[in-house]
């Protein structure tokens, strides 16, 4: 069990290491720190995605499970850059890529405007931000009386 976590804490490192150098190329810090934190987040699954196979595919990974919900790959948005971009960049198969990301993406419930993992930028462009569900109608929380829209604060503070 030391071993696995020695042996973790190396990968993590190491990921840490390519993500932050593809970020600081290609990117901006925003995506270096939710690459961070995301190689966080699987370091502690029980089953660790990285511990087997290519770190180099792994970073490519992150990257991409991170650009695909953050919309990276969206010629309109800044910063963007491709999926073949970031294949190409870490020497990895695309579909390979893709395929581990998306399981990522799964395991972790990762999704466009997801409150942990998306950019500032999504978070405050969320065009869901304002909607909330009442007795089976999604409504508009800014037309709610001003009580009942504490109420759905609180609630979601709550996680609820």
């Amino acid at each position: 069990m030391m071993q696995d976590k020695a042996l973790i804490e190396e990968k993590s490192r190491m990921l840490a290491e390519m993500t932050g150098k593809f970020c600081d190329e290609h990117l901006d810090n925003e995506y270096k720190q939710l690459c961070e934190k995301l190689i966080q987040k699987m370091s502690r699954k029980r089953n660790v995605p990285f511990l087997y196979g290519s770190v180099e595919i792994w970073a490519a990974v992150i990257i991409h499970a991170l650009g695909r919900i953050n919309f990276l790959f969206d010629r309109s948005f800044r910063p963007y850059v491709s999926a073949e971009d970031i294949s190409r960049h870490f020497g990895a198969s695309k579909s390979t890529v893709s395929q581990k990301a998306k399981v990522i993406r799964d395991t972790l419930r990762l999704q466009y405007w997801d409150d942990e993992f998306s950019t500032e930028y999504m978070r405050k462009n969320n065009p869901f931000a304002n909607l909330t569900m009442i007795n089976g109608f999604i409504v508009d929380k800014r037309n709610l009386p001003k009580e009942i829209q504490e109420i759905t604060k609180q609630k979601k503070a709550e996680g609820g």
